[in-house]
């Protein structure tokens, strides 16, 4: 079934399944208008449905028992986050957010930023924290201001860093729209051993100001050259699934294909996820003989499951394909490609504690077809897809309340690829497994760069490439993308 046929019949069969308390759209917008579409919204399409007895469809006898349940919680963000499924273990990725309209900019890859990716590391048996320059982004603010790559801070307007609990931690300061960083360096103590390593501070400051940036996922696309070799290296920082973008990755494999490139390097260690549809693409991207053959199974709360199963079971599956296309809901083709596929039976795939959603989609979905060589940190751990809901009649963004913009991103599925492997809550764990070394990260690219260099010497079959990764003890925190409306997003397209 396309895509665009199964939402709009999701949006239908929403109109049945939420009809059994009385709507107050012609009232101003209340706390408890908008809590009315919070719980709906999540009765019908949130994954774990079935394991929170507040969202069962006998919960309330009454309209009353209903709207008194409603009015108990004063902020929708309540009501919300109340009825999510173990937060801290399946669900830690739904969101609610009051502005629909950001959320919508994220997709499409528009946020606001001064260009500089960063993670936030936690030193162990200390609450200091401090930054590390993944990346810039050009023809930013911090790239006119020089920032580059391995860049490290551990100050923010003069005050330092920490970290003791979520809710006592200052790295909130990296959320402001204009701010300066306190540089750090790297100190290894004069030995080769890193478990005496240090971040030290510097005195010199950077001013950095936030503005509006549209970011090409395609960071970095080169053929390196090694010993009769042709090896494609792809840096590939986010599945927005908008169409110049999706153009442009089928641009860069055409390009691989006609270098006659044997290898490909997909680096996602700072992809956060997004479309499953464009992961789908890139999937059959790097392969090509395996159209037809699922690459992806759903597997949604009871309602729909046994829906799907008993009127369209191909609904749940997704599999491989030679042509990207999108339609709309008139069933008019609006994009359309031939995919260009290097019909690859191995893949090398660099990965950090950021690699997540979408990301780890690949991984997991490419594992029962072609070999994967997983190089890097374990993943985040990011197996289920959500939608976004809008408060609508039938959750579409059409005929959407005009009075508010609030809107949920709740799970609603969870992946499984063509052998049923899911739930890899933990991550999935690299074969090689090597972290960043934050004294030495090394240009991207470049063929010295670590991960990289590693990749090359097992596509050569050189020996490894010595490499050491940090081994002090420290807690990765969050990064850049950690503090946007949706961070580590699989969301399912419209």
């Amino acid at each position: 079934m396309p895509r665009f046929y199964r939402l709009l019949l999701l949006s239908f069969i929403a109109l049945t399944f939420t009809s059994c308390f009385k709507d107050q759209d012609d009232n101003p917008v209340a706390s408890q208008d908008i809590n009315d579409f919070v719980w709906k919204g999540l009765n019908t399409f949130y994954l774990y449905k079935d394991e929170v007895p507040n969202l069962a469809d006998n919960r309330f006898t009454s309209d009353s028992d209903y709207l008194k349940y409603l009015s108990s919680y004063t902020e929708p963000e309540d009501l919300f986050y109340s009825l999510l499924y173990n937060r801290n273990t399946e669900d830690r990725f739904s969101w609610i957010t009051d502005d629909y309209i950001a959320l919508e900019q994220q997709f499409s890859g528009q946020s606001t930023t001064h260009g500089m990716e960063y993670g936030l590391v936690k030193f162990a048996n200390s609450n200091a924290v401090f930054g590390y320059v993944r990346y810039v982004l050009p023809n930013t603010d911090a790239d006119i201001k020089g920032v580059e790559r391995g860049y490290l801070f551990n100050r923010v307007d003069g005050e330092y860093l920490y970290y003791n609990s979520s809710s006592d931690t200052n790295i909130g300061l990296m959320s402001g729209s204009a701010y300066s960083i306190g540089l750090a360096g790297y100190n290894n103590q004069g030995t080769t051993s890193t478990s005496d390593d240090s971040i030290e501070s510097i005195d010199e400051e950077i001013a950095l100001v936030k503005s509006e940036y549209t970011e090409n996922p395609v960071y970095i696309n080169k053929v390196i050259a090694l010993n009769n070799q042709k090896v494609a290296y792809l840096m590939y920082n986010g599945f927005t699934g908008t169409d110049a973008f999706d153009s442009q990755l089928n641009s860069v494999f055409g390009a691989f294909k006609s270098a006659g490139v044997t290898d490909l390097v997909l680096d996602l260690r700072y992809n956060p996820g997004g479309s499953v549809r464009t992961a789908t693409w890139l999937a059959s991207m790097i392969t090509g003989q395996f159209t037809g053959d699922v690459f992806v199974k759903e597997q949604w709360n009871s309602d729909w499951q046994s829906y799907f199963e008993n009127q369209n079971p191909e609904a749940l599956l997704i599999p491989f394909v030679d042509v990207m296309e999108k339609q709309n809901s008139n069933n008019s083709t609006t994009f359309k490609e031939t995919i260009n596929s290097l019909q690859l039976s191995r893949v090398y795939v660099l990965t950090t504690q950021s690699t997540a959603s979408a990301s780890e989609l690949i991984i997991n979905g490419l594992k029962p077809y072609i070999e994967v060589i997983q190089i890097g940190d374990v993943t985040t751990g990011k197996y289920q897809a959500s939608r976004t809901l809008y408060d609508s009649p039938d959750f579409s963004k059409s005929g959407v309340n005009p009075t508010h913009t609030y809107a949920m991103q709740p799970l609603i599925f969870k992946s499984l690829n063509a052998e049923g492997v899911t739930d890899y809550y933990d991550g999935l764990t690299p074969d090689i497994a090597i972290r960043e070394h934050y004294g030495n990260l090394g240009e991207l690219g470049s063929i010295t760069e670590p991960l990289l260099q590693i990749a090359l010497a097992q596509i050569t079959g050189t020996d490894r490439a010595a490499f050491q990764s940090d081994n002090f003890e420290y807690t990765y925190l969050s990064d850049s993308k950690g503090l946007l409306p949706l961070p580590n997003a699989m969301y399912l397209n419209e």
